[in-house]
């Protein structure tokens, strides 16, 4: 995103070294002095922000970078509706500083799966279980339960139930929601 769009991120060089992009957007954006230069990698792209140090990672993806796909539940840690990959380990995005993923790698709903390519095996064994009725959970639901087979805790209706238990569906589409998990597992593994 370019400064003339009036986007907050930027790409940096090779060397680490501010691009001039990245010091003009630093000029029209940084009215704070308390902000923290961040740089991350969000969906495979690289992001330098000039964050708030109260942000969270949630409220970045949602109101700096536009990835609504991450839902805003309870905004407590309590209903796993914002979880997202750091560094390849699920984490709720609502507690988590965005200061801190300074350097890392975030995927969100968005990354999951290539823009026009086929859905990612979760995503598509979560429409063919029906393991979802208004969907608000669904994105959080689908990435804590990639997670949850690239952990290996994905052996049986039960330890699926126990590393799943931090997302919760108001629906109650949990039965849809473990066979979606069963019926991906081994499709994740093969691939």
């Amino acid at each position: 995103m370019s400064a003339s769009e009036g986007g907050t991120s930027a790409e940096t060089s090779a060397s680490g070294q501010f691009t001039r992009d990245e010091v003009v957007i630093s000029a029209a954006t940084n009215s704070s002095s308390a902000s923290v230069l961040t740089r991350m990698v969000v969906n495979g792209i690289s992001h330098s922000l000039y964050l708030d140090p109260r942000a969270s990672l949630l409220d970045v993806l949602r109101e700096q970078l536009a990835l609504t796909g991450t839902k805003k539940g309870c905004d407590h840690g309590q209903c796993g509706a914002c979880t997202v990959h750091l560094d390849g380990r699920r984490v709720v995005s609502c507690l988590t500083p965005a200061v801190q993923v300074d350097g890392r790698e975030v995927l969100t709903i968005e990354g999951l799966s290539p823009e026009g390519g086929p859905l990612h095996p979760m995503q598509q064994a979560f429409i063919d279980h029906d393991a979802l009725q208004c969907g608000y959970c669904t994105p959080g639901q689908i990435m804590a339960a990639v997670a949850c087979v690239q952990e290996g805790h994905a052996t049986s209706a039960d330890q699926i139930r126990e590393y799943m238990s931090g997302n919760l569906c108001r629906c109650g589409a949990y039965v849809g929601i473990v066979a979606a998990i069963q019926d991906a597992a081994p499709k994740m593994r093969r691939a």
